[in-house]
Parts: C-alpha cells; sequence; structure tokens
C-alpha cells in the first residue's frame, strides 16, 4: 500500500500497547439497576414518544398515530429532516426531565447539532412547552395531528431549531458554536446548568476544538456550569467522524488533556440506567467544585465533567433496506426511507418502523401522552426546559454613566480607545453582574486596558487572575469571544467585543447566524427584547502600517451592512468625544449588531461634548469650522466617514483654503452609516431634504470612506445625481510603511481628497477653472515629495499631522 516503506522504518505504536492506566482517568460507575422500575419504565416510554414523533414528523401529513395502513397519500410530498441524531437528542432530554424533576434543577438545553428541531420539538410537545406560547400545539391529538403535518412544510416549523423554537438560544444551522454559547449562557448565572449536546461531527470544527477550553474562564464562584455532552454516533453526511474512529483510550487522553473528567456511557443494553447514572454523578461533581469555590476553598484547576455518549446512529429506525445499513451509518444522516411516498417497499417498511414503537402503549385515545410518560416531566413550568425564563424574557437594561464625563477637551488630542475605556471601567462598576468584555487578546493592544485598573481577567487557570470576579474575558479565538458573547446576551445580559479590525471577519458568519436569530426572534411575539451584540474596531488599517499588509482588512463593514435594516447598525465616530456618546448609546441598545469603528491613536478631538452630542444625534453635519463660510453655498462637499480619513479631509480643506481660496468647500463629517441610504430603507436613512440639505441638491461630493467604496456606492445606490459623486477609500494597498504612507497608498491622502475637490470645483466656479491644472500639478507634486520623503528617512516628514490651522 502506498506509504507502507515508511511504517516499515517507523511504525506507528500499538494502541494494545498503550498504557492500560490512561483508561483510570475514565470515570467507572455501578449503573446496574440505578433506576427504579417506575422511573426506568417512565423514562422508556418517553424517549420512545419522543422518537415516534420525531420520525412521524419528518414523513407523515395524516394518520399520525397510523391507526391504520399507510398510503401515499399520508406521506408529505417532500420529505425533510435528519432523523439520525434525534434518538440521542431525545435520549438527552428525557434524562433532563427525570433529573429536573427529581433535584429541581435549573437547567437549559443547546443543541449543537441543529437540524435536529424533530427531536426537540417533539420533547417540548412532550412537556406541553409548545402550547404555552403557540395554542394551537395542544397536547392532544388535534395539537399533535398539527406539529406532525406542519413540520418542515412551508409556513410550518422548520428543518433545524432557531429563534421559533421554545427554550433555545443557539441557532445549529453553522455547526461548530453550541459549546462557546452555553459558557456564556451560564456567566453570572449560578444557578444555571447548560447540557450541551455537540454532535461529533461539530465537534471537527476548529471553533469547536477552542471550546472545550471555556471552563477555563467560568469562576464557579460566581457563575453556572455546562455539562458538555458529545454525542459519538459514528457517522456525518456520507463519511465517518473522527471521534467516531476514536477508540476509548484515545477519547480519554484527549480530554483528560483538556482538563476534564471524561465519562463513557456507551453500554447499549443498559443504556438509560447507565445515562442516568452518569448525569447525576456530573452534576454530583459540578456541585462540589461550586460548592468549595463557594466556601471561601475553590479547587485549583478543577476537573470538570463530560460525558462521551456512543450511540449507533439513527438508533431504532430502520436496521437495512436493499442490502445497505441504515442504522449506525451514514444512510440514517437525513431522511433513511426517500421514496416512502413512490415506492410501495419503502411504504411498508416505514410502516414497520412506526408501529414498532407500539403507539397504543403511549397515547390514549385523544392523543395525550399516558401517564407514566408525564410522571417525569418537571411540574412547574418555569423549570421545564421550554420554559426557562432566560431563553426568551430579555434582559435587564445596563445603567450606563453619563459619557460626558468622561470627555477630552476640544482642540485637545486623544484616543477613541483610551477614553472609551474609562467609561467601559464605570460600566464595569455599575453593572458587576451583567456586563462582560469578550476580547481576543488585544486589549492592552487596543488601549482598553483602563478597565483592567480596578479589575481582572477572568482566567480561572491563571493564578494572577483566579477567583477575582474578572469581568473581561481573554482569549484568542475570536470564535469563542462570539460564542460566549451571544450566549451571555441571549440570557439576559449585556457584552462587548473588541478586536483588531483586521480580525474582527474570523466571525463574519457567526455573525450573520446571530442576526437572522435575532430577526426571528423580534418576528416571534413570545421573545422579549434583549441587549445588542457590540462590536468595537480598532487597530484599523490606517494606523497598521506597522504590521503589514496581513493586519489591513476592513470587511467586517460590508459584513454588517448586509444585514437587515432591523439590526444593521455602522458608525464611525471621528474623535473621542463621538466615540463617547456611540458607545453609550449602543450599550443601552436593544436587539441590534452596533458596529463602531474607531482609532487606538490619538487624534484631534473636533467637536466639545455638546457638538459630538448634536452630532452623533443627526448621524452627519456640516462642519462649519473647516467649511468656507461656514458651508454656505459651497462649490464641493468633501466628507469624510473615519477618524484617519476625515483627518485628511480637514487637513485638504485647510491646504485647499491656501492655495485655491476662491473655491467654495463644504466639509461634512458623517458618523451613522446608514443614514446614507435611501429613504425608507432603513430606519435611520435620510430624507430626500435633509440629504439635500447636507451635501447640496447638484454640487459635486467627494467622499473619503474608510473602508471599501464599493460598499459607499451600494448604500448611495437610489439617491439622485449620483453621477456627482466619487469615492475614495481602502483600495488594499500599503504594507510596513508610515502612517501617511499608508494614506498615499490608498489615495485617501490630503493631496488625493484637494485633488477631487479642485477638478470637481472647477466645473461649478470659473474662478477655480482658470487653475485647476495648475493646482492639481502642484497637488501631486506635494503628494511624491512626501512618498519620496518616505522611504528615504523611515518615516513621515514631521508636522504632517499636526492639526490643521484655519487662520
Amino acid at each position: 500500500m502506498p506509504g507502507q516503506e515508511l511504517y516499515q522504518s517507523n511504525p506507528p505504536p500499538d494502541p494494545s500497547q498503550l498504557d492500560d492506566a490512561l483508561l483510570q482517568w475514565s470515570v467507572k460507575l455501578d449503573t446496574k439497576n440505578f433506576l427504579s422500575p417506575e422511573e426506568l419504565k417512565s423514562v422508556q416510554l418517553f424517549r420512545r414518544a419522543a422518537d415516534y414523533i420525531a420520525a412521524a414528523m419528518i414523513f407523515l401529513k395524516d394518520n399520525v398515530l397510523v391507526d391504520r395502513d399507510l398510503i401515499a397519500d399520508d406521506i408529505k410530498p417532500r420529505l425533510l429532516g435528519h432523523w439520525g441524531t434525534c434518538p440521542g437528542l431525545n435520549m438527552v432530554y428525557t434524562h433532563l426531565n427525570r433529573i429536573i424533576r427529581k433535584t429541581n434543577l435549573d437547567a437549559l438545553y443547546v443543541v449543537g447539532p441543529g437540524h435536529g428541531a424533530p427531536a426537540i420539538l417533539s420533547c417540548l410537545w412532550l412537556e406541553d412547552s409548545l402550547c404555552k406560547f403557540l395554542p394551537e400545539y395542544n397536547r392532544d391529538l388535534k395539537g399533535l395531528t398539527r406539529l406532525v403535518s406542519r413540520f418542515s412544510v412551508p409556513g410550518g416549523f422548520p428543518s433545524h431549531i432557531n429563534a421559533e423554537t421554545p427554550g433555545s438560544i443557539h441557532e445549529g444551522g453553522e455547526l461548530g458554536y453550541a459549546l462557546s454559547v452555553s459558557f456564556g449562557a451560564v456567566m453570572d448565572k449560578p444557578d444555571l446548568v447548560v447540557c450541551c449536546v455537540v454532535g461529533d461531527g461539530e465537534a471537527e470544527t476548529g471553533p469547536t476544538a477552542t471550546a472545550w477550553h471555556g471552563y477555563k474562564y467560568i469562576d464557579p464562584a460566581e457563575s453556572g456550569a455546562v455539562l458538555p455532552i458529545l454525542h459519538v454516533n459514528g457517522f456525518k453526511i456520507s463519511e465517518r467522524t473522527i471521534f467516531g474512529t476514536m477508540d476509548d483510550k484515545e477519547i480519554t487522553a484527549l480530554f483528560t488533556g483538556y482538563g476534564y473528567q471524561p465519562r463513557i456511557v456507551e453500554d447499549l443494553d443498559n443504556i438509560d440506567n447507565d445515562l442516568a447514572a452518569s448525569m447525576e454523578w456530573a452534576l454530583s461533581e459540578i456541585k462540589k467544585i461550586q460548592n468549595a469555590a463557594r466556601s471561601g476553598n475553590p479547587i485549583v484547576k478543577p476537573r470538570w465533567p463530560v460525558l462521551i455518549l456512543r450511540t449507533p446512529k439513527g438508533w431504532k429506525g430502520p436496521k437495512e433496506f436493499h442490502g445497505e445499513y441504515i442504522e449506525g451509518s451514514f444512510h440514517a444522516h437525513q431522511v433513511p426511507l426517500p421514496n416512502a411516498k413512490n415506492s410501495s417497499e419503502e411504504l411498508d417498511a416505514l410502516q414497520k418502523w412506526l408501529t414498532s414503537y407500539n403507539v397504543k402503549d403511549l397515547f390514549k385515545e385523544n392523543g395525550t401522552p399516558v401517564d407514566e410518560i408525564l410522571s417525569i416531566v418537571p411540574v412547574e413550568p418555569e423549570k421545564k426546559l421550554g420554559q426557562k425564563p432566560e431563553s426568551y424574557k430579555g434582559y435587564t437594561p445596563l445603567a450606563v454613566p453619563d459619557w460626558h464625563g468622561f470627555c477630552a477637551e476640544k482642540g485637545s488630542e486623544e484616543s477613541c480607545m483610551k477614553a472609551t475605556g474609562r467609561l467601559l471601567k464605570e460600566v464595569i462598576k455599575k453593572n458587576p453582574k451583567s456586563f462582560r468584555i469578550f476580547s481576543p487578546d488585544e486589549l492592552c493592544s487596543n488601549k482598553l486596558d483602563a478597565v483592567l485598573e480596578d479589575g481582572n481577567r477572568n482566567f480561572q487557570w491563571d493564578i494572577a487572575c483566579r477567583n477575582k470576579g474578572g469581568r473581561v474575558i481573554e482569549i484568542l479565538s475570536e470564535h469563542t469571544c462570539q460564542g460566549m458573547l451571544q450566549g451571555y446576551t441571549l440570557t439576559g445580559r449585556v457584552g462587548l467585543f473588541p478586536s483588531y479590525e483586521a480580525f474582527l471577519g474570523i466571525v463574519h458568519t457567526m455573525m450573520v447566524q446571530y442576526a437572522k436569530f435575532a430577526k426571528m426572534a423580534s418576528e416571534t411575539s413570545w421573545r422579549k427584547d434583549v441587549g445588542s451584540i457590540n462590536y468595537v474596531e480598532t487597530s484599523t488599517w490606517t494606523r497598521q502600517e506597522h504590521n503589514g499588509f496581513s493586519h489591513q482588512n476592513p470587511s467586517f463593514i460590508g459584513a454588517v451592512l448586509n444585514l437587515k435594516a432591523i439590526s444593521a447598525r455602522v458608525y464611525l465616530p471621528p474623535d473621542a468625544n463621538c466615540f463617547l456618546s456611540t458607545v453609550a448609546h449602543c450599550l443601552r441598545a436593544k436587539n441590534y449588531v452596533n458596529l463602531m469603528v474607531g482609532s487606538k491613536q490619538p487624534t484631534p478631538v473636533w467637536l466639545s461634548r455638546e457638538e459630538a452630542d448634536k452630532h452623533c444625534i443627526a448621524g452627519a453635519s456640516v462642519w462649519k469650522f473647516a467649511s468656507v463660510d461656514e458651508g454656505v453655498n459651497p462649490d464641493v462637499v468633501l466628507v469624510g466617514i473615519g477618524v484617519e480619513v476625515t483627518f485628511e479631509v480637514i487637513a485638504a480643506a485647510a491646504l485647499l483654503r491656501k492655495l485655491v481660496p476662491d473655491l467654495r468647500v463644504r466639509v461634512v463629517n458623517v458618523t451613522d452609516l446608514m443614514i446614507l441610504t435611501p429613504k425608507g430603507s432603513h430606519p435611520h436613512s435620510l430624507t430626500e431634504d435633509a440629504f439635500e440639505a447636507l451635501f447640496t441638491k447638484d454640487k459635486p461630493i467627494h467622499f473619503n470612506y474608510h473602508s471599501y467604496p464599493l460598499e459607499l456606492k451600494g448604500l448611495l445606490f437610489g439617491r439622485p445625481l449620483l453621477d456627482r459623486v466619487t469615492i475614495s477609500g481602502y483600495i488594499e494597498e500599503g504594507t510596513t510603511t508610515s502612517p501617511f504612507d499608508m494614506m498615499l497608498c490608498n489615495k485617501t491622502s490630503r493631496f488625493h481628497v484637494a485633488t477631487a475637490a479642485v477638478e470637481s470645483g472647477a466645473l461649478h466656479n470659473p474662478k477655480v477653472a482658470v487653475v485647476a491644472h495648475e493646482i492639481e500639478s502642484y497637488l501631486k507634486h506635494l503628494a511624491q515629495k512626501e512618498k519620496d520623503y518616505i522611504p528615504a528617512h523611515g518615516e513621515d516628514s514631521p508636522g504632517i499631522f499636526d492639526t490643521p490651522k484655519f487662520d
């Protein structure tokens, strides 16, 4: 075989020769007869009923209890759904119910395999949680018929878990995030346990691989706990899973290394006793760790429990068909009998499968579950997994301090991030249990370190941070930060995610998935408002000349712009005072995806606190101090959007005042990007009259934009007379160079802005037209001189970033 010659010289280790002592790390329990006969019967009946309903939901539109032989008309015209994961999800749900009923546990259930909706919906119906939010799904035959027949059809429940699913705080459409969401959900919720099922396909993702470290950021004195269950059923859509090919020793070694106590649950002949004993053991271990921390004697590096549940894919479904295995293979992943409507053989197989559950043992004649099934359902509504308040009752808004007290003096210089850090420090003081910062190891680099002056990080494996109530989660994985932020937000709190601009795009698709969840939540009457997801984007390309091309990428702005108008908010405050106003607003706002882009370097403070307040409320304004005759009757409008590119607009205006005094320039700054969109396309859109008032009715407009010009073109599309608009922005130029050379390379420098102003202003002002060629040539000459100076001296020319004067 290929590569065999390598093995001859360096053979792989024989697994049988591995140290058997390793398996001592895998917890052993006596599970025989753990449940009483009554409990065992109830558990088995509940999950049998859940499995039956899940299977029926995929196939049936009528005859939902198979009271008669199935016919083709009983089968849905289009079969959608994922059967393979359902038996495992139902099993875990069943046992959680039993434990909640027995111990009064506060629990949420987070499911990584998002296409396991049939399982979750069947359990929600059995525990009567669907009916609370959707009265048409009563726990009777009529409600069951509606549930089964309306699953995965137009207007019905989708085939995946989403915001319309009671009890859900995570949509598993994109795999990899369930575990990090779960860790975020338990922060500052000391009594909450989130049971998180991670599919063995999902476990192959990079985000999940890092999220296993989440416990290293959970202080058991102040927060709840996550019970991870890795569901190993061996197959993805058409391939074996990595974890499915690992033996017990390998899995034990992996999770022991992560810092867990693994317990492998795989006794299929005794599975309910095995899982019941394992879950009770896990919860007792969690309680032991929490009690130690809360009594003042925390366990250093506690080993939290993790369960490895091994069951066949599509367990109890069809064993095989036409000579191909279904149960325990990838054929069980989606619809095991996909031609049941058109093939009499498959229809017969479906009949045998569904009747194997002995439906009459599960439901009464009126369709309600038998009493034994209901005996393990929690009695108190708020204890039921589908009715936990944390999953849908919204949030308590933050107490945000008055930002005016943190402002810098107009005319001084200040870092937007330094000022914001001081504000956030006070936010933490006022909201010690409902606000956290999730930062990918860049907090100090991003100049937000003021939040650490009276506080700390919350890294429990670091002796310097352990058990100190830190509000900062700093881990290099952007995926983990995003997942934790989502879990924290959707369970009623508020968070902030600061990041290098170039790498915030790593969570692009996660952000979009969250926005879709939020959109559906806003259209779901019973879900209450939650805080906004808040991003601070800094270390931007305009000042990443030292790290080079790899650290230059403002594309996350475009990702947010693509969201529905109900969600998207993008702000580019021009100075520290405006940034303070914007942060304070975003921390108070609800249901949005807020993106704030600003500089960490000291830059001029253009506006006083009062001016900044008015400017941010308006979203844009004419900056009279930089305009000719305070902007009245201009020949050209120059617009800055972003800190450094606005500086270049101001510098260009000052330069033009000297070189072309006859050119009438109006300077506008835009801080709320969404105002530019045509009227009606966004709640913040300027009316046509307001747009004309800012940008004139017909005069040339030159935008100097922080991000890609194409984004701005898309925003402006639909506004009249766009042929008068020119745009400069980031064009992916520049490497390890100087700050001003970055402006030159991307044609956003003052010389480029001034050239554009002269060229377009000459169309309306004859006096400018006379000197236009001369002035444009001189501006290009000045730009070239700077271009020559920088490599010769290794820095920008002195005074290039001095604040422009308009005397």
